[in-house]
């Protein structure tokens, strides 16, 4: 089970190339069901994401460069490419922040997966996160692979 909030971020008030990052391919072969495919550095993925908004399932399997290249051109709409930074919260949240590139350029988004859905629900967003969209699902990717 996937619990996460996501944000979106206007301006980030550091420097984030200081922290590990991801630069990461992805494209979409259904989005009702999600499956979707992923490319994170030289790793690759099948992924199967149930439906809801801040809480649902997800199942990865992996891929090799093969699998991947020929499933790609199976793809339907945009091609998502991004880099993902991982920035640490506190001593067990991650925030990883998703910088877009090419058709999304200028889009930042924030996300933070979290252990419990109370723990989800009491969480307190550092003053730079923006608008929260995680009810939403006009920022998931992949709507924003269908645009």
């Amino acid at each position: 089970m996937e619990i996460e909030r996501k944000y979106l971020i206007d301006e980030l008030p550091f420097d984030v190339t200081a922290y590990p990052s991801h630069e990461i391919e992805q494209a979409y072969l259904n989005t009702n069901p999600v499956v979707r495919i992923r490319r994170e550095d030289e790793n690759y993925y099948l992924t199967y994401k149930s439906k809801g908004l801040m809480a649902r399932e997800e199942y990865n399997l992996p891929l090799n460069q093969e699998a991947y290249a020929h499933l790609l051109e199976k793809a339907d709409g945009n091609v998502l490419t991004k880099t993902r930074y991982k920035i640490p919260l506190d001593d067990h949240l991650i925030i990883e922040i998703d910088v877009f590139h090419g058709k999304f350029e200028g889009l930042i988004l924030a996300e933070v997966e979290f252990p419990t859905m109370e723990e989800a629900n009491d969480f307190q967003p550092p003053k730079y996160f923006g608008k929260d969209v995680t009810f939403s699902t006009e920022y998931h990717n992949s709507t924003l692979s269908q645009k």
